[in-house]
């Protein structure tokens, strides 16, 4: 088990929801999460941006995303441009 850091993921896989089965687009943004993670706490700012860039443009972010807005509260919330 790693160190506990003061911030960012933990790298200790063995807690998440035991034996929970991922699409392959969480495998996809955990490990691009795991990644940022690591090139911050290295101190490499510029791969970390790079890294965040790719997550945010990539379809399993997109993906995540979207299904994270649609399976809350926030789904019938307006936005910002006062439609739903």
């Amino acid at each position: 088990m790693a160190e506990p850091h003061g911030t960012g993921a933990a790298s200790d896989t063995s807690n998440d929801l035991a034996g929970e089965n991922l699409s392959p687009e969480e495998k996809n943004v955990r490990r691009l999460q795991a990644r940022i993670v690591k090139a911050i706490q290295e101190g490499r700012m510029g791969k970390a941006r790079a890294l965040q860039h790719l997550l945010t443009h990539s379809h399993s972010g997109k993906v995540m995303a979207v299904e994270r807005v649609t399976s809350n509260a926030g789904k019938k919330t307006p936005g910002v441009d006062g439609e739903t």
